[in-house]
């Protein structure tokens, strides 16, 4: 009986035909295909333990659904399923694990049973949507985004397809120019600005289909400006400062979702204004908002009302003791994908630079240690992770916006590590890992990156058998390098290697031969700004390579007091990495202070779900 009601629902709504859409821009550097890299050590534990204890354990997928089969009773939660779905997605992308796929091949069919009678799949019956302040639009966003990873990654059915095509069309029936509802309206913030953000998923819709609606409803949400009472786009421009934007509420996780379906915009049109403003909005919150642990947002000293989640000026506020929440799981996870969009569309070396300092310090920072969770915020000093936010209980599991978009994160890792340009592959991470990409004729070349890396600095890359060709290997040498970065081919020093920027090495390569990396890992000395009050360089932190040290309460109680850090002239300190005191660190160090040693860890290691806490930016010692 149930699929004789889906198949009438399905015949109530418009046909699909499927006209994929030529892209206007292509991308500069480009992911590799599905399954074609492998990680190994560090991160990969991090990506198991997630799959295995979070996405195939522990998600209620069953509850989530029942959003859309029952209602909620709380804005916002049909987003969940959506959320799973598409971490989901990409870890199959990832591993191409049988029984994940089983798990979202039952999530999809038991979604698709609740269809309604114009196609959606939502928590609000048709002849209320969309529903204004309850989020309609924001969780048919999700829907949609889930849908379409879904569709690309892990089975591309002609039920999927049909439902894309009915959910995207579903909301451009209802919203749109008057009589329509207008999208600024729409949604539970102030200004309206999560609605805007469906733009990313109907940009997909058009990719895939072909369909001009999709296209015009995209125009149709930048011509409003997507959000009520600003123009974010305008506003990216012409330079306003994020914390400015949004008129009175610049709320960052749902800003950079709305500029990451601005750079699927450009991807499609080729509008050389769109891409003036995603390069804009990249840059001005790079140099503003970015922490040391690559995240933003926070409670001081512009928004205390928003709970920490809004552009703050957080780069130059990071150390104020004031601060009580900042650096927004969903933040993090958004700003890499909105980097990686930065990555593809310019090849821009700086955005994979970020992407690898959230990668390393704040998002395996918020990770449970067993992978079955993440924290809704990131603290740099005192209580470092909560489950406290926007969220409810399903099936007796807590699960919040943020628990479900820190396993995409960790799912972006192997997508951006290596990457596939015209002339050859592109190293943007150095996790241990095995990759197949391309040579500048087609062909394919396999290689392993052998490395401890974060541990220390020695990479040895290793060509696999392959016909001889010229091609160039592009890698990213990070920006943070000691004087004593060193490359060599096949024991051959390469000259002029210079830190912050892309290496290309383009010459004929043969089966065997080895790239030999030393990027002479450093401590350095990092002096806070001037915040409330107190003077630059209060507060100090520190940096191994491209890990961040924290105090940690695990190990040390007095993990909070003042200290004078031994450093040169240019900011060096000489640390000793020794036996971590915890078998769940990763790191450990012991640091010279001028009242003796202390021991730091790596910040991701530090352990706060059970009360203990953390100090990074340490108070300097008079």
């Amino acid at each position: 009986m149930k699929q004789t009601i889906i198949a009438l629902l399905f015949a109530a709504v418009t046909p699909v035909t499927v006209q994929a859409q030529d892209l206007a821009v292509e991308d500069v550097i480009r992911p590799l295909p599905d399954g074609a890299i492998q990680l190994t050590n560090y991160f990969e534990n991090d990506i198991n333990n997630c799959i295995e204890h979070w996405n195939k354990e522990k998600l209620p997928y069953t509850g989530l659904v029942d959003f859309f089969r029952n209602g909620r009773k709380m804005f916002g939660l049909g987003e969940m399923w959506g959320k799973a779905v598409r971490s989901g997605s990409m870890f199959y992308r990832y591993n191409h694990d049988p029984e994940l796929k089983r798990i979202l091949q039952a999530t999809m069919k038991d979604a698709l049973s609740t269809v309604r009678s114009n196609g959606s799949i939502a928590c609000v019956p048709v002849d209320k949507q969309p529903d204004g302040r309850g989020g309609d639009l924001w969780e048919r966003k999700y829907t949609l985004l889930g849908l379409t990873q879904y569709y690309w990654h892990v089975d591309r059915s002609k039920a999927v397809l049909k439902a894309i095509v009915n959910e995207a069309n579903s909301v451009v029936d209802q919203v749109g120019d008057s009589p329509k509802a207008d999208i600024t309206l729409q949604g539970w913030s102030v200004n309206g600005i999560e609605s805007s953000s469906i733009l990313e998923p109907m940009v997909r819709a058009y990719e895939i289909t072909g369909k001009k609606r999709y296209l015009e409803f995209a125009k149709y949400i930048i011509r409003k400006g997507g959000c009520k009472g600003a123009n974010l786009f305008e506003e990216a421009l012409y330079n306003v400062l994020p914390r400015k934007m949004g008129a009175g509420y610049p709320k960052a996780y749902e800003m950079l979702s709305i500029f990451e379906g601005l750079a699927e915009y450009y991807r499609v049109t080729g509008d050389p204004q769109a891409a003036t403003e995603i390069i804009n909005l990249f840059n001005s919150v790079k140099e503003r908002e970015i922490t040391l642990i690559g995240n933003g947002g926070a409670d001081q000293p512009y928004y205390p009302k928003w709970n920490g989640e809004a552009w703050d000026d957080t780069r130059f506020q990071q150390s104020n003791p004031k601060i009580k929440r900042m650096m927004e799981t969903c933040v993090g996870v958004t700003w890499m994908k909105f980097c990686s969009q930065i990555l593809r569309l310019t090849g821009d070396v700086t955005a994979a630079e970020y992407i690898e300092k959230y990668a390393y310090n704040g998002l395996i920072g918020a990770m449970r240690p067993g992978g079955d969770g993440f924290s809704y915020v990131n603290l740099l000093n005192g209580h470092k992770v909560t489950n406290s936010g926007w969220g409810t209980t399903v099936n007796g599991l807590r699960v919040t916006c943020c628990n479900l978009n820190g396993p995409m994160g960790l799912a972006y890792i192997p997508y951006v590590e290596v990457m596939q340009a015209d002339d050859g592959p592109v190293v943007n991470l150095w996790n241990a890992a095995k990759a197949t990409a391309k040579t500048a004729k087609g062909r394919d070349v396999s290689f392993s990156i052998d490395t401890q890396y974060p541990l220390d600095g020695k990479v040895k890359i290793t060509m696999g058998k392959l016909k001889a060709e010229r091609f160039n290997m592009k890698l990213r040498i990070p920006s943070w390098c000691g004087s004593g970065l060193e490359v060599r081919v096949n024991g051959e020093k390469v000259e002029d290697v210079k830190a912050g920027s892309y290496l290309n090495l383009t010459r004929v390569w043969h089966s065997g031969d080895v790239i030999s990396l030393d990027f002479d890992m450093r401590c350095r000395l990092i002096p806070s700004h001037e915040t409330q009050g107190k003077p630059a360089g209060s507060y100090v932190a520190l940096q191994y390579g491209p890990t961040v040290l924290a105090r940690d309460e695990n190990i040390d109680s007095n993990y909070a007091a003042p200290v004078a850090i031994e450093a040169d002239a240019a900011g060096e300190v000489k640390v000793e990495r020794v036996k971590p005191t915890l078998s769940t660190t990763r790191m450990e160090f012991i640091v010279p202070t001028a009242d003796g040693p202390v021991h730091m860890t790596d910040y991701a290691s530090v352990d706060g779900w059970n009360g203990k806490q953390v100090c990074t930016w340490m108070p300097v010692k008079k």
